[in-house]
């Protein structure tokens, strides 16, 4: 897919993918769907949901080093600066051929804007929270938040799915 395609189907994504309220209670079932998901394919995830900066649901599965939790606080801000994917983020930065730490003051060291970072955005109010994870490549780790997603809210996966990224 092109930058343009995949900044496309990112904000459909965001659009389809929004709770109507969001608990402790929802963020341990999604939190638990998607580390036992994670340890069915072996894949060496931290995954992190939250509400602001209140921490509702963590893990770190095997294979997952000390460098994910550092590359999963990253992407949380992006996601709560912008309001947006982290991946998003990151593809319209591309896009315009914009250094993303030389831009608005962002810090590298507490801004990332790789994929893995998915807003919580409540239908009727806005993005309260975010969902991330940290692992594999970026392409894949916001793959991997968008298949739970789908699943945990009843949506077609297939028609949300990013396609092949362009070489």
């Amino acid at each position: 897919m092109s930058l343009e395609s995949d900044i496309a189907q990112i904000a459909r994504q965001e659009e389809a993918l929004r709770f109507v309220s969001f608990s402790e209670a929802d963020a341990w079932a999604l939190g638990s769907l998607m580390r036992t998901r994670a340890a069915e394919r072996e894949i060496p995830f931290v995954i992190d949901i939250r509400i602001g900066n209140r921490p509702l649901f963590y893990t770190a599965l095997p294979g997952s080093t000390p460098e994910n939790p550092d590359w999963v606080r990253r992407k949380v801000n992006t996601v709560l600066r912008f309001h947006k994917a982290s991946y998003r983020v990151g593809r319209e930065y591309e896009l315009q051929g914009k250094k993303f730490e030389a831009s608005r003051g962002i810090d590298p060291m507490d801004f990332a804007n790789a994929g893995g970072g998915f807003p919580i955005h409540l239908k009727g109010t806005g993005v309260v929270g975010v969902i991330t994870v940290s692992g594999v490549p970026q392409r894949e780790d916001h793959g991997f938040v968008v298949e739970m997603l789908c699943e945990f809210l009843g949506q077609d996966h297939a028609s949300l799915a990013l396609g092949a990224e362009a070489p």
